[in-house]
Parts: C-alpha cells; sequence; structure tokens
C-alpha cells in the first residue's frame, strides 16, 4: 500500500471532488477497513493461497469464486498498466512516457517468466525508499506553496465525494496480498489479520498526511491538473533536489509493484485454469523456471496494448471496478461464516459490501461499461464451457 498507487491515485481524486477529496479519502479508508476485516477472518479459516477466489467458492459456490477471481484478475491487470504509466510518469518527459512504459512492462514481463521475484529484503528497500520520498513531499508540501493553491478547483458535491473514494481506494488495494500468502506465513490465524489491520492503519495516516501537504501546497485545481502530484508538489520547493527524491522514489515504488502484480495475476489465473476457470492452456508451468509462463506472457501483452489505449485515470477506474468487485464478494463470504470463525462484527461486512457497490456506480461512466463489458466475456466463457462440458 505505500506503493505507486498513493503518488498516482490523487490527481484524478482532486478532479472529481476539489478538496472534498479529504473526505473522499475517509470513506476509501473506512470501506478499505471493513474490507480488511472480512479478509482478515476469511484468512484465518482458510489459511491457503488465492485469497477471495478461493473464499467465494468455500462460503458461496463456484460462481461467486468465479466472480471474484476474474475480477481481480482484471482489476489488476489494469492496475499494472497504471503502475507502469506511473513509472514512466515520473521518470521521464511526457513524449516519452508511453514507449517507457510499453518497454517497463516487456522487461518486467520476461524477468517473471525467468523465475525471478521480488524478495522480503527487496520489498523492504522499495517500502524505505517510498517512505523516504513521501516525507520529502510532505515536509516540502506544508512549508512552501504553489501559485495555484488558491484555486478552489472542481466544486465539492456528494458524487463527486464517491468518485474520488472509488480512485483513492485504489492506492488501497495492497493490503490483500497479505491473504493470499496463508500457506506460506507462521501461524497465520494470528499474523494476517493482525498484518492487515495493522498495515492498514500505518497507510491511512500516511495518506492523510500526503493528502494535506498535497493541498496546501497545490491547491485543489493544481492538484487535479499534474501528471506527477507529488513530484509538482516536491517542485515547489526552492531547490531541485526534493522533486527527483520523489520521482526516483514514486519510479521505485511503481516497478515494484508491477513486478509482483505481474507475478500474482500469473498465479492467480495458473489456480484459476486449473480449476477449469480460465482455458487449460494458462495452467502451463515452465519445465525450468517453474512459473506459469503463458499466463505471464499474455497478460504482459494485454498489459501493454492498455497502455498504449488508455490513461492514467482510466486505467486506475478500471482497476477499482475489478477491485471493488472482489472486495464485495469477499464481504458477502464473511457474513456468511459462523460466530466461531467471525472475529469483527457481522454489521462491518454488511456495510463493506454496500459501500464497494456503491463506490462502483459512481466512477467513471466509461470505466464502468468497459468493466461490464469484459466482466461479461468471462462469465459468459464460463457459461460455455460448462454447457458443453455437460
Amino acid at each position: 500500500m505505500i506503493g505507486a498507487g498513493i503518488f498516482a491515485s490523487f490527481a484524478p481524486a482532486a478532479a472529481a471532488a476539489g478538496a472534498g477529496l479529504l473526505v473522499g479519502l475517509v470513506i476509501a479508508g473506512f470501506i478499505a477497513f471493513c474490507n480488511a476485516t472480512s479478509s482478515a477472518q476469511l484468512a484465518a479459516q482458510y489459511p491457503t493461497s488465492g485469497g477471495t477466489y478461493v473464499y467465494g467458492r468455500e462460503r458461496l459456490g463456484d460462481w461467486p469464486g468465479f466472480f471474484a477471481g476474474w475480477s481481480f484478475v482484471i482489476g489488476k491487470t489494469a492496475s499494472s498498466a497504471a503502475m507502469a504509466i506511473t513509472f514512466a510518469t515520473y521518470a521521464v518527459p511526457e513524449p516519452w512516457v508511453k514507449p517507457v512504459a510499453i518497454l517497463a512492462v516487456a522487461a518486467l514481463t520476461v524477468v517473471n517468466t525467468l523465475g525471478v521475484t521480488r524478495t522480503a529484503l527487496l520489498t523492504r528497500i522499495l517500502v524505505v525508499l517510498s517512505l523516504a520520498a513521501l516525507t520529502v513531499a510532505i515536509v516540502v508540501g506544508f512549508t512552501h506553496a504553489a501559485p495555484t493553491a488558491g484555486h478552489p478547483g472542481s466544486p465539492v458535491t456528494a458524487y463527486g465525494v464517491l468518485q474520488s473514494a472509488g480512485f483513492l481506494f485504489f492506492a488501497f488495494a495492497g493490503y490483500a496480498r497479505i491473504a493470499t500468502m496463508g500457506e506460506e506465513v507462521i501461524d497465520p490465524a494470528r499474523t494476517i489479520p493482525r498484518a492487515i489491520t495493522t498495515a492498514l492503519t500505518i497507510a491511512l495516516v500516511v495518506y492523510a498526511l500526503v493528502a494535506l501537504s498535497a493541498l496546501h501546497a497545490l491547491g485543489p485545481a493544481g492538484l487535479a491538473a499534474s501528471s506527477a502530484p507529488l513530484s509538482t508538489v516536491a517542485g515547489t520547493a526552492d531547490a531541485a533536489w526534493p522533486a527527483v527524491v520523489v520521482r526516483i522514489g514514486a519510479a521505485t515504488a511503481a516497478l515494484g509493484a508491477l513486478l509482483a502484480m505481474i507475478a500474482g495475476i500469473g498465479r492467480t489465473s495458473l489456480a484459476m485454469a486449473r480449476n477449469e476457470d480460465l482455458p487449460g492452456w494458462f495452467a502451463a508451468v515452465h519445465p525450468r523456471f517453474r512459473v506459469p509462463y503463458r499466463a505471464e506472457l499474455v497478460l504482459g501483452l494485454v498489459v501493454c496494448v492498455l497502455v498504449a489505449v488508455t490513461d492514467l485515470r482510466g486505467a486506475i477506474g478500471f482497476s477499482s471496478f475489478g477491485v471493488l468487485l472482489y472486495y464485495f464478494v469477499a464481504n458477502l463470504s464473511a457474513w456468511t461464516q459462523d460466530r466461531v470463525h467471525r472475529r469483527y462484527p457481522r454489521v462491518l461486512a454488511i456495510t463493506g459490501a454496500v459501500g464497494c457497490l456503491v463506490l462502483v456506480v459512481t466512477l467513471p461512466v466509461v470505466a464502468i461499461f468497459t468493466g461490464v463489458a469484459v466482466l461479461l466475456v468471462g462469465l459468459g466463457y464460463r457459461l460455455i464451457r460448462l454447457r458443453v462440458r455437460r
């Protein structure tokens, strides 16, 4: 969560809600908390890899499980495009953003197919670099102001605030990865719930500081107009080095997130292919490198196409559509758990489910229609496959 999302999501949120993005941040954080409690107690009962794809199948049936898995795949594929664009936006001048983003996707796809994955040590390094960059941005933001700081930006409306919450939810979505690690964690029933809630609390505090400092430095209008908002915040300082630090931190965080997403989506696709929820062709594992190379190569190609045809706002909106539906299934699954396995009040699960649907319907219309179309393609594939098998 302390990664590329925080460097990218504040600009579209400010465009949607102006200064109301602070309210949107609170809403996104609360819904993320509800989702986190549901994911935590499900992970404690089902300490296995797969996340809500598994929980949906176990608690609700095969179709809801497929719905969650397919939503995860399409949402995180869009997230991968957003991460690539974020990396290039902070790393190179505007004319080079799309070509460099596509090259980054191609390079990291090749890295993943060779079996090279991000280690825990690298994760710590990336988090330290990201926090260092965010600290610089926060300090500069609270101590400097651009000429645009007094411009009000978009009017604050209920619809705009909810849409900003949908955009900002994109930055919170990282805690889902903790729940998918059930087979690789010591004492998962204790460790995973604590890890999810602790990580979410820390992230919310950091996000609030970043949002307040960015609004102070740029104002709602300036924040909405920037393609690299935290770099613009750092650029208000008298010296040049703060902007350089923020650009390096953002680019590093985006590359790390992209590397992890390609690996994670490939393995979710592998699990779905083994259950015949995706074509069996995707279930192939490389005999030497032991990775789902076909799934990752196709994923890399799709992400390159998305980078070429969409912008950052569109990628974030489409990603939020898929991820919010993924957590909708997680909340419904948690709602069905019995008292023995329930760790949090049941009302949190139903609140999270309703909140996810509300944020989905307030996303940009293009993101909704595109998401529904891609979702129907997956559901149609499964329906045809079941009828053919019968």
